[in-house]
């Protein structure tokens, strides 16, 4: 009571402070997905990587990041191998999946020097643009909680189009979202440990996306991976010069 009355009369008012919170994102992160097995059968795969040895570079992100080793293996090899480099993306997985690999240990054995991270175009159909921000900034979180020393490569989501066979095009709705998405994605660029990249206009010609580059305007060709690989190489190989 006297601590009290002193404070008012030397201050005129206390402010009680909140408790300090830490900086490790809190546990249960994110959900795994329910698909027959595949989903958890490739994060045990991430999990053995990471135990098998170093890893300098690591990609994550869904089925277009996972597309590398289907379709330019030989781009991988030839600019990311040097870099022990490992992918860590899984066909159809949204934030929520990505948050719960993180959180179940595909950053516990590893030190990459450089993770370059693309997600949420699989959010895109029932979340709006600021949703899928907010989700990609609390990866962000988690993987500097876990990684400190890692640089982050945060790419723009990649434009889609009408997908052949849809049931509904629901690709301008999309479109929408990831351009929502971006914007305020972009605004995560400090200069420093987070940089940002959009890609996008590579993959577009008078606004819509060549099939040459993305057959089933989703996913890239070859020669989109080329695109992609040559677009990103400068930044790239600023980040993983920095000491």
């Amino acid at each position: 009571m006297r601590a009290l009355l002193l404070c008012f009369l030397l201050l005129g008012a206390c402010t009680t402070l909140p408790p300090a919170t830490e900086s490790r994102p809190p546990q249960g992160l994110g959900s795994p997905k329910q698909d027959g097995g595949h989903f958890l059968a490739r994060h045990e795969s991430f999990l053995q990587r990471g135990r098998q040895g170093p890893v300098g570079l690591l990609f994550i992100g869904d089925s277009i990041t996972e597309g590398w080793a289907r379709h330019a293996a030989d781009i991988w090899s030839e600019r990311y191998a040097a870099f022990q480099a490992a992918n860590f993306g899984i066909g159809g997985d949204r934030i929520d999946h990505v948050l719960w690999r993180l959180d179940n240990g595909e950053l516990e054995t590893i030190r990459p020097r450089v993770i370059v991270l693309m997600i949420g175009t699989n959010d895109s159909a029932s979340r709006s643009g600021s949703q899928i921000a907010a989700g990609v900034r609390q990866i962000l979180s988690l993987i500097r909680s876990r990684q400190p020393q890692a640089r982050i490569l945060l790419l723009a989501i990649l434009p889609r189009g009408p997908r052949p066979g849809a049931a509904r095009d629901d690709s301008a709705q999309r479109m929408q979202a990831i351009r929502e998405a971006n914007a305020e994605l972009a605004r995560l660029d400090d200069g420093d440990q987070t940089r940002f990249l959009d890609l996008g206009g590579r993959f577009l010609q008078d606004g819509r996306i060549p099939p040459e580059l993305m057959p089933d305007q989703l996913h890239p060709s070859r020669k989109g991976y080329q695109i992609w690989a040559e677009a990103m190489q400068p930044l790239l190989d600023e980040m993983l010069a920095h000491r």
